[in-house]
């Protein structure tokens, strides 16, 4: 049935079959951590839940289904996954990497990985010449995410997938800000997807999960080996959650996106905020690169849910963030309800002062995450907040 069913239809029906002993739709909860056994040696495919369990199997059946893949490997957290991701490489391998990536793939690379003989030279992943001139003999991976968090930078997958190509190293696309429902970067040429699947995969703030999806055999064989060793896996339950919310993942992204763009035209006209970062302005440098590049299920553009905007003073944040009432102060994004954080204090607090301002993040920049409330009731609660 690859790619022959729609993503809505995929993403109810793929690893949802109703169960053949009860007929329940809704197939069961398989909360076991070890599993009978027929003789030694001897199972019906399962014989103990870190190397496997039915709920999980079904989760990433759905997960790689949505992405148009043979392969998803899940994994506790999207930490986790990455983790899981960079053992595949060996000592003194090499990586490119995207200098505006997430706070915690920095503090994991450069406080963890280094140690352990990986080498990485951070870069503007904009610009696909400066990931060509940061490529050496050693280098495995250029690793990227699109658009970043919370600079919103994109980088072009189809370019960087063919500069992979001819160098025979191979393609890893952070989606987690457009979720499989917004952008297809194994269709672009990437090799691997990583998703923090806490975010919209999950879409309710209420689980931690991550994952890595692939067509390529090779490499998921040693993911699952890799998961399975290690141990980072995700509980059932969160599984049969995860099950749950793609679901709806399409709806949601989509609402959740629609109300974004009304959102980021809006602010932009305001007085109180110095700039609006969003890639579906026109405003924003790779506006057209959005346009061709974030798709949704239907060719049709979309944007992301992520606003980050730049107010006028440290003093003029904090007032902000005092009054506003509908956007939550927290971490974390991709819920159904908004969420408002400051990057520099809260998600990058652990990279470094200089290389903050290297990346252009600074105290004034608040992230939004947008949810599905009302847009306009979300407006007036943003408007109230920025009033003096």
């Amino acid at each position: 049935m690859k790619n022959k069913l729609k993503f809505r239809t995929r993403a109810i029906h793929s690893g949802n079959k109703a169960d053949v002993e009860t007929g329940a739709v809704i197939p069961a909860l398989n909360l076991t951590s070890t599993f009978k056994q027929i003789s030694v040696g001897v199972n019906n495919g399962f014989d103990y839940s870190r190397a496997g369990n039915p709920t999980t199997k079904r989760y990433e059946e759905n997960i790689a289904s949505l992405e148009n893949c043979d392969f998803a490997i899940s994994f506790s957290s999207g930490m986790a996954a990455i983790t899981a991701l960079f053992q595949l490489l060996n000592e003194g391998d090499h990586v490119v990497i995207g200098r505006n990536t997430y706070g915690g793939t920095y503090r994991l690379t450069t406080e963890v990985l280094q140690r352990h003989g990986f080498k990485f030279d951070f870069v503007d992943t904009r610009n696909v010449d400066e990931i060509a001139a940061a490529i050496k003999p050693n280098t495995k991976w250029v690793f990227v995410e699109t658009p970043t968090n919370p600079l919103l930078e994109l980088c072009d997958i189809k370019k960087t997938s063919d500069l992979c190509r001819l160098h025979n190293i191979s393609l890893v696309v952070d989606n987690t800000f457009m979720s499989p429902y917004g952008q297809s970067p194994i269709q672009l040429g990437a090799d691997i997807v990583m998703h923090s699947a806490t975010k919209y995969i999950g879409g309710h703030s209420d689980l931690i999960s991550g994952v890595l999806i692939t067509d390529n055999k090779v490499l998921a064989e040693k993911l699952y080996f890799i998961q399975k060793s290690g141990g980072a896996v995700p509980s059932p339950f969160d599984c049969w959650l995860l099950l749950r919310s793609t679901k709806t993942l399409g709806l949601r992204v989509q609402k959740q996106s629609d109300n974004a763009f009304i959102l980021a035209e809006k602010l932009s006209l305001h007085d109180s905020i110095e700039s609006v970062i969003y890639p579906g302005l026109k405003s924003h440098k790779q506006n057209k690169l959005a346009i061709k590049q974030q798709l949704n299920p239907e060719g049709k553009p979309i944007f992301g849910s992520i606003i980050s905007i730049k107010v006028i003073s440290v003093e003029k944040r904090d007032l902000f963030l005092k009054k506003i009432k509908l956007f939550t102060l927290a971490e974390s994004l991709g819920g159904v309800e908004s969420l408002i954080s400051v990057p520099y204090d809260m998600t990058h607090v652990s990279v470094p002062i200089k290389t903050k301002e290297q990346m252009g993040l600074t105290k004034t920049l608040i992230r939004l995450s947008v949810g599905i409330e009302n847009v306009d009731d979300l407006y007036s609660d943003l408007l109230q907040a920025l009033e003096d």
